[in-house]
């Protein structure tokens, strides 16, 4: 009887062990593509924006990484369909991140 329990433990633990390892390389996988990704979008970013540009947008991924986020979709989109010919300098970015976060500002209103 008590073999038994300690067989049953032992099964389990080694099944336990296997859908760890298990998700641990669904995770890794996850991680490695989502670095690949980055690593493409970056690659994009510095076909279509000047020095200047790109480290406002490192800036503004640091306080508001969903408006960088769209930026660079969009930047990409552009510059996919060949709507972007020259280089994005810093004041166009500028005038693209205050377009863009204006639509996607949010009013709230407290009333009393």
């Amino acid at each position: 009887m008590a073999e038994d329990i300690e067989e049953i433990r032992k099964r389990k633990l080694l099944e336990l062990q296997k859908r760890l390892a298990e998700q641990q390389k669904v995770q890794e996988e996850a991680m490695r593509q989502e670095m690949e990704l980055e690593a493409q979008l970056d690659a994009m970013m510095r076909q279509i924006l000047t020095p200047d540009a790109r480290e406002r947008l490192g800036r503004v991924k640091l306080v508001k990484p969903e408006l960088a986020r769209q930026v660079e979709l969009i930047l990409v989109q552009l510059f996919q369909a060949g709507q972007i010919r020259e280089k994005i300098d810093d004041a166009k970015l500028k005038k693209i991140l205050a377009q863009i976060d204006a639509r996607t500002r949010r009013e709230y209103r407290i009333k009393w």
